[in-house]
């Protein structure tokens, strides 16, 4: 037997679908303990290079006999060289990931939310490394995108794919977890580019001013209903469209079992009253029925059984004790008071979101590494 190769895009299927997974993970503990492979059918060590490389043999106890292997280490080339020697010592069905948690951390995976009542079609892309998702809306031929993340090339396949042309490209606020695609994909398909201007005082490039009231962020096919709702909370100028009257996008603000952090601008004391307001009173003029499509998730269990991430409001009414607190003291402390590790690089990441910096893509991609954390639990 041979050393096997898996790929993201198979491995990302197998995740999705539940199917049974065994993950040998041979980067430091450290970076283990930060962020892995996870599902809700993975299991998985973590067993340091390191402390391999004067042999397998102490591990071979540990692992599995009838189950395939996926090994896995940052970039690739760790991982062929213990996969080799887990074959070498005997071991049948051992692959190891190409291109690492470098490359799981960029994949995306479209999965169809529902239909338009009018024709036409909402599609999810679930980047299931980073837990960060966007959207596309087709309807007659035209495509509008929603927080769209650095690599872009899917976006356009997708598109072309289905016979649409990109019309519109919406940030629902300035990203701090992730680099935005949009930009690019306006350079590349001539789409207009929507975001909030609360959020963008400081960009060095024009855009359409994502706000409350307007009507023209619309298909030019069909009368696919689309309404702009002011949400500040996550960002000041957060903001979230209710589609069709019934997909409900709420960017970081609601999650499904969470809700987004006030802080990764400097603002947590004083954006907690907006976030609160947002999600106790703006929101609950929201039909209950509509679905929630948020644009993270926070932990695997979030997935449907079909690989998305989506419930109805009034499921969520139910289910996230965040948006259960009756007492305002809690709720501020609850949203400001010790928080979750901020993201990598979230600074620097708001710096070239605005247009400020030019990173190179090799290091867009490692400021990216590693998980969202724009959530707070309950």
């Amino acid at each position: 037997m041979k050393l096997q190769s898996m790929n993201v895009e198979t491995l990302a299927q197998k995740v999705m679908n539940q199917e049974p997974l065994f993950i040998l993970d041979v980067r430091n503990e450290q970076a283990f303990s930060d962020w892995k492979i996870e599902g809700k059918s993975v299991e998985n060590i973590n067993v340091p290079y390191m402390t391999l490389l004067d042999g397998v043999d102490p591990l071979i106890e540990k692992l599995p006999k009838d189950k395939r292997i996926v090994v896995v280490c940052a970039k690739e080339g760790t991982s062929v060289f213990i996969g080799d020697m887990l074959v070498e010592a005997g071991l049948k069905d051992v692959h190891y990931l190409k291109g690492g948690m470098s490359s799981w951390s960029d994949h995306i995976e479209p999965v169809k939310i529902g239909d338009l009542s009018s024709g036409g079609e909402v599609y999810q892309f679930v980047r299931i490394g980073k837990g960060c998702l966007s959207y596309m809306i087709i309807s007659n031929n035209e495509a509008i995108i929603i927080d769209p993340i650095r690599t872009i090339d899917p976006f356009i396949a997708f598109a072309d794919k289905m016979n649409a042309k990109i019309i519109h490209v919406v940030d629902t606020h300035l990203h701090a977890d992730h680099i935005s695609g949009a930009r690019n994909i306006r350079e590349q398909t001539g789409a207009t580019y929507w975001l909030p201007a609360q959020d963008a005082e400081e960009v060095t490039f024009s855009f359409e001013h994502l706000e409350e009231g307007r009507n023209d962020l619309t298909f030019n096919n069909s009368n696919v209903d689309i309404k702009i709702m002011y949400s500040p909370g996550h960002t000041i100028g957060s903001t979230s469209l209710i589609i069709d009257h019934t997909y409900f996008f709420t960017g970081d603000i609601l999650f499904i079992d969470s809700i987004g952090r006030p802080d990764l601008a400097g603002e947590a004391g004083e954006w907690a009253f907006d976030l609160r307001s947002t999600l106790y009173n703006t929101y609950q003029d929201v039909a209950k029925e509509v679905t929630v499509l948020p644009a993270h998730f926070g932990t695997i269990e979030e997935l449907n059984n079909n690989g998305s991430v989506a419930k109805t409001f009034d499921e969520i009414l139910e289910r996230n004790t965040s948006m259960n607190i009756k007492d305002t003291e809690q709720f501020h402390a609850l949203v400001s008071e010790n928080l979750p590790e901020q993201p990598n690089s979230f600074v620097d990441i708001r710096q070239t979101n605005m247009g400020k910096v030019t990173p190179t893509s090799e290091e867009q991609h490692e400021m990216e590494i590693g998980p969202n954390r724009c959530a707070i639990n309950g």
